[in-house]
């Protein structure tokens, strides 16, 4: 503060005796009045003073009033005039610009801009003065809330990151805030929305808490109170707000999403009733510019895929789509209005497949009826129509065709031939019209829209070969892709070539058909070959060069060798002899390094201030980026067979080359062995595999036959007690179980009622009972034969079970001995594989260790000549020599 006053008075000059006192002398006598006074009125008439002045004599007052000022808000809390007073003289002190009524000739105008500044800083060095103000926010008294709410946004525009910093940890700082919003005096309510857009910017900690204080719903209410799109600039300031919540926040997204917000803003796209352009007045047309940036906020493909999805799919639902629509087909919409329309359907449809057919199938008004695509492309391809309405269309209809593969094969379909007469114009007929007229902004628009239908879709590609173009009447038709190489070659506008160049690099990619195709039209690859070799150093004029080798590079990387004469090889070697392999691969990164290449790849929309900017396309930067490394390794990387026999090129002595044939022979010895082996080893693992098998069938089959055996034996011996017992039971009674012990029994108790049947005739003594008897004992005997043949049955069948499950035994034990053969055999099999696998490893280190002789004795060769020797096919085989006899003596 001292430093304040002292450089006043050597600006000012010191006071004369007898003279008027000056500004700076008076400001000092109303401070020391507002520190020192007792009495309540003097500090308060001290402040009312100080107001008056702070805005002539603001550097004085801030300099000498600042502390005094806030004694006064802590002190004299209590009375809302002083406090107000107070208020308003630090909001004057801190202004961001300065006063018509200021004037310090001493002082620049530039160091006037910052004063506002130096004093906000000099405040907020005690966090505790914020902390103040957003107290006096609790105020209702108009003289104290308003003051506050403006110094608050003062120091805000000085000072945004530390007043957020400081309001952020200021316990209930953000809801003193937001309660501003629900005041009903709209002065105060107005600049607290001003306030909170200053707030909110860049800050996503604060973004979140003013949205979960319920800023959505009290927006929404001031928007409807005030007339929604037809209110006035508080309707604006309200979405701005909005704007600032949910841009680059994720989790506001969200919230507004679930909250059903994403409704309450279709109200704002009812159109006007007048049909003409006066029923959209300037403030409608800022707030409806505003109101879609809020939609695009929520669908911008920058989001995460799962928040712009749901967002898309809420925004159809409740028909803001449908309104949008509504708003693109309207007669007398303002072109700014039209322009920023269509870029927001375009962020709704974008990858949503059920957004993109419901755009497909709006109709436009007129007549005869065209589908809103179609009406679009019309406007696009127009010379007379906007540059950035445009640039708008073609954003739409690249989102149109974004994943929809349904989209794509629908726009090729009417460029092909068909057998019934098309009557109305379509989008395939208004693109080739575009892209061979004599708009250079025509024919890239139109090339780009085209290569949008070839993008990630192999299949369209291949069914744009089959269009056909008449070019003069009564000539053959050509195919859409020779006369596009054509018009690459006849053209001599920058813009289209880069447009054509664009089309031709996306239809290649990944066809090997359209490579043949292309490289079947004889002047494609020398025209290709003369513009990646050429030396212009124009900006535009590189781009194009590098366009014409990445389109050279992708006939290399996806040619079948289907055409001969430009065979992968043959293209090569054209690229090292005619090119260079240097000058083709810088022409390749130039490309990825033009500032031109950093702004698309960046986003999907291109936002160029003129025509001239617009060069290239975000989806073809994409697959640039995506193929440029394959077509370098695939122009870079030598032959395999090329590697091996590389030395053969060089001057290598008969020993050398002897020893080198050997070992090519042994490793083709030994590709040969392993190939048999492996051969070996396949066939013995299905062997393996087939005895495992029959084996778990044989096993499967013993278990059977035993569970038989068991069954038949327990059907047996159920029977065979007396009186109705069964085998269990006689056998625990008798001590027995073998089969025979339980035959004897079981003929003993039939023997045994024979003779009691004897002895009970006996005992009667009468000859009534002999028919009786006799027909008892043959059921008796037929009984025991009976019994007998059950016995005789169980006895063979017993027998032969034996016999197989012993020879099933056998079976499995050599099967078993078989198998730990394999595996031993499999064992050797394994060691051999290693054993080779080290040696090939051997044989590659060796043939390294040969290359890298070869080359050492080239850079001698070359070092010589450098140096003047002469050096002949002698001289090689002797350094060659001399190297290896150095190498063995090194060895050894």
């Amino acid at each position: 503060m001292e430093y304040f006053k002292s450089g006043l008075k050597s600006v000012l000059g010191a006071p004369v005796e007898g003279a008027q006192p000056t500004g700076a002398e008076t400001v000092e006598r109303l401070v020391d009045r507002v520190q020192s006074s007792t009495l309540l009125d003097d500090r308060r008439d001290a402040c009312r003073a100080l107001k008056a002045l702070s805005r002539k004599y603001r550097i004085e007052v801030g300099a000498q009033g600042m502390e005094a000022l806030r004694q006064v808000l802590e002190m004299d809390r209590g009375d809302s005039e002083i406090v107000g007073y107070a208020l308003d003289t630090l909001c004057n002190v801190t202004a961001s610009e300065p006063f018509e009524e200021e004037e310090h000739p001493n002082i620049s105008p530039s160091s006037m801009s910052t004063i506002g500044e130096q004093f906000t800083e000099i405040f907020i060095k005690q966090p505790d003065n914020v902390g103040l103000v957003l107290g006096f926010l609790e105020e209702y008294d108009f003289h104290i809330r308003w003051p506050a709410v403006r110094l608050l946004t003062s120091l805000l525009a000085n000072k945004p990151k530390d007043i957020q910093e400081i309001i952020l940890v200021s316990p209930m700082g953000v809801s003193k805030l937001m309660d501003l919003l629900g005041d009903t005096r709209e002065v105060i309510r107005n600049d607290a929305l001003l306030l909170l857009i200053q707030l909110t910017k860049g800050n996503a900690n604060i973004q979140k808490i003013v949205a979960f204080e319920n800023a959505f719903d009290r927006l929404f209410d001031v928007i409807a109170e005030e007339g929604y799109a037809d209110g006035g600039i508080v309707v604006e300031d309200c979405l701005l707000l909005m704007l600032n919540l949910l841009r680059n926040n994720t989790s506001n997204q969200n919230f507004f999403k679930e909250g059903s917000y994403i409704q309450r803003l279709a109200p704002m796209f009812a159109l006007p009733q007048d049909s003409d352009a006066e029923g959209w007045s300037p403030q409608k047309v800022s707030n409806i510019h505003c109101v879609l940036q809020v939609v695009r906020t929520l669908v911008s493909p920058g989001n995460p895929a799962q928040v712009t999805s749901s967002s898309q799919k809420t925004m159809k639902s409740c028909g803001m789509l449908e309104a949008l629509c509504n708003i693109l087909m309207a007669s007398g919409v303002p072109a700014d209005v039209l322009t920023e329309t269509i870029s927001a359907v375009a962020e709704v449809i974008r990858g949503s497949q059920g957004n993109q057919d419901y755009f497909a199938s709006v109709m436009a008004p007129s007549s005869p009826p065209r589908s809103a695509i179609v009406v679009l492309l019309m406007s696009m391809v127009n010379e007379k129509q906007p540059f950035v309405l445009r640039c708008s269309v073609l954003y739409c209809f690249q989102c149109f065709l974004f994943k929809n593969e349904i989209g794509q094969s629908q726009l090729v379909q009417t460029l092909l031939p068909s057998t019934t007469e098309v009557v109305s114009l379509t989008s395939g007929q208004l693109l080739c019209g575009g892209l061979f007229s004599g708009d250079a902004l025509s024919n890239w628009f139109s090339a780009v829209a085209l290569s949008h239908a070839l993008v990630e879709n192999p299949a369209q590609k291949e069914q744009l070969l089959r269009v056909l173009l008449a070019t003069n009447v009564g000539t053959q038709p050509v195919s859409l892709l020779h006369q596009c190489a054509l018009l690459l070659q006849q053209c001599n506008k920058v813009q289209s070539k880069l447009g054509i160049l664009i089309l031709l690099s996306t239809w290649l990619s990944h066809c090997p058909v359209a490579v043949k195709q292309f490289l079947s039209i004889p002047t494609s690859i020398p025209y290709l070959t003369t513009q990646a070799a050429s030396n212009e150093h124009d900006d535009t004029e590189e781009i194009v060069q590098g366009l014409c080798a990445f389109l050279m590079g992708l006939c290399i990387c996806f040619n079948d060798d289907s055409v001969p004469a430009f065979s992968k090889e043959n293209l090569k070697k054209l690229v090292e002899n005619r090119i260079g392999l240097e000058m083709f691969l810088d022409k390749l990164c130039e490309v990825s390094k033009h500032e031109v290449y950093s702004k698309a790849v960046k986003h999907p929309q291109l936002r160029p201030r003129q025509p001239g900017e617009l060069l290239l396309d975000h989806e073809f930067c994409k697959l640039y980026r995506a193929l440029e490394g394959m077509i370098v390794k695939a122009v870079t990387l030598k032959p395999q067979n090329d590697l091996v026999n590389g030395s053969s090129e060089l001057s290598l002595s008969a020993s050398e080359n002897g020893l080198l044939l050997q070992y090519k022979e042994l490793i083709r010895e030994q590709d040969r062995r392993l190939q048999e082996l492996g051969s070996t080893v396949n066939a013995l693992s299905e062997e393996r595999n087939a005895a495992r098998a029959h084996m778990e069938e044989l096993m499967a089959t013993v278990s059977q036959l035993r569970d038989e055996n068991k069954l038949l034996r327990a059907q047996a011996l159920a029977g065979l007690g007396p009186d109705g017992r069964t085998a269990d039971s006689s056998q625990q009674r008798d001590g027995g179980d073998s089969p025979a012990h339980n035959q004897y029994n079981s003929e003993d108790a039939l023997l045994h009622k024979l003779h009691e049947g004897a002895r009970d005739v006996s005992s009667n003594g009468g000859l009534e009972n002999t028919e009786a008897l006799c027909s008892r004992l043959q059921a008796m005997s037929l009984e025991l034969q009976q019994e007998q043949r059950l016995r005789a049955h169980e006895e063979k069948v017993t027998s032969q079970h034996d016999e197989e499950l012993s020879q099933l035994r056998l079976q499995v034990a050599e099967l078993r001995r078989k198998l730990s053969a394999v595996d031993e055999r499999a064992a050797e099999l394994n060691a051999a594989n290693v054993e080779l696998d080290r040696m090939r490893k051997d044989q590659e280190d060796l043939l390294e260790l040969l290359t890298d002789q070869d080359a050492r004795l080239n850079d001698f060769k070359e070092r010589l000549r450098a140096l003047g020797e002469k050096v002949d096919d002698d001289d090689d085989d002797d350094l060659e020599e001399n190297e290896v006899n150095e190498d063995e003596d090194d060895a050894s």
